[in-house]
């Protein structure tokens, strides 16, 4: 198969609600760059990734500039000589995955539309749908709460709460919020915001906060208090976060710390986690994602495929790669939800929180640039 076009589009993308960082500044717009690849043979796949100012120093031109040489190098390539192709445009982005992954996401969209597979069923195709969390912003307890209840009117059942990394805040925070929704599953994501005693002290009280409530007068729970608790310490700590993992009451999964499958290798090696976080643009695409998990695992971890601000597209990937697998046992797709005039449109279904995919060729989603 011959490529004959590659075009290469970055898009401003507004937040419908603006992130908080720690350091009190709102992030209200994220970026995306969309690839598009069209063959000598008249099939036209697309590719995406994510340049998101909350989790990112990167500038979006640098990622615009590299992925313009990888278009460059894709037109001399066969796309569906998947591991050679991947192989030299790994070599042409160098340490820039988030450029590979837009291009990674092309060719499987390809391939896809070649064998007329989804891209699930391509993968392996162990399941057609998955639970996702629902991010729950940095925010006052009451506004927390109101949030919350919020998502919970939407359907959804598992949040992902943002950690103030104040210990003893989100301590209260959570309990607020599983006072207030008791059947909802709760997770605490940290961000490497704590110290080892700090994350131990969290997942104590969270826990013991739960067995209070069960052995009380008050109707129990059908979802423990947390569920996980995600990036505890410091990405670059793996010791600390091997601490906390040994003596934790809860799980914990690597987030920040899973960089690709060499870091994913070393977090296994070590026991540092009870579970490896993939996300697209981070890791570089689906092949490498594919790689972390098989990693997990070998090692008898958890998976979980997570994602930035994204457009729809990227999250039709880490879909795709959920989906595959029997090893992916968390799903925290919700990057696409709060994006404003996101010009990817999802082939897949939303549907009570749950994301159900649809039997179409490829990534199975319509562009509109």
């Amino acid at each position: 198969m011959q490529i004959a076009r590659v075009e290469v589009t970055p898009v401003e993308l507004p937040l419908g609600l603006p992130y908080r960082m720690l350091d009190g500044r709102d992030i209200r717009h994220t970026a995306a760059v969309i690839v598009r690849i069209e063959t000598r043979q008249g099939l036209v796949a697309w590719g995406a990734t994510a340049v998101d100012p909350a989790f990112t120093d990167l500038p979006l031109a640098d990622v615009v500039r590299v992925c313009r040489v990888c278009a460059d190098r894709a037109r001399d390539l066969n796309p569906l000589n998947l591991e050679y192709a991947l192989a030299e445009l790994a070599t042409v982005a160098q340490d820039m995955p988030s450029a590979l992954c837009a291009f990674d996401i092309a060719f499987h969209d390809l391939l896809g539309l070649a064998a007329q597979l989804p891209l699930y069923r391509l993968l392996g195709g162990y399941r057609s749908r998955i639970q996702t969390s629902i991010t729950v912003p940095r925010a006052s307890i009451p506004e927390t709460v109101e949030l919350a209840r919020r998502y919970a009117q939407q359907g959804f059942r598992i949040l992902k709460i943002k950690s103030s990394h104040q210990a003893l805040e989100d301590v209260r925070r959570m309990r607020a919020v599983h006072d207030a929704l008791p059947n909802l599953f709760l997770r605490l994501d940290a961000e490497g915001g704590y110290t080892v005693q700090e994350a131990l002290d969290v997942a104590a009280a969270l826990q013991t906060a739960h067995s209070r409530r069960v052995g009380s007068q008050r109707a129990p729970s059908t979802a423990p208090l947390l569920e996980m608790l995600e990036q505890p310490t410091p990405a670059d700590d793996l010791e600390a976060l091997q601490q906390v993992t040994a003596r934790s009451a809860v799980p914990i999964l690597a987030d920040e710390s899973v960089r690709g499958p060499a870091s994913a290798l070393e977090l296994a090696g070590r026991r540092a986690a009870h579970g490896l976080t993939v996300k697209m643009a981070t890791c570089g695409g689906i092949h490498c994602g594919r790689q972390i998990d098989a990693i997990a695992r070998a090692a008898h971890l958890a998976t979980m495929v997570g994602c930035v601000h994204e457009p729809a597209l990227l999250t039709a990937a880490g879909l795709g790669l959920a989906l595959s697998s029997p090893n992916v046992r968390y799903g925290d797709l919700d990057g696409y939800l709060g994006l404003v005039g996101d010009p990817t449109v999802p082939g897949f279904q939303l549907e009570d929180g749950w994301l159900i995919a649809q039997d179409r060729p490829g990534l199975g989603c319509t562009v509109d640039l």
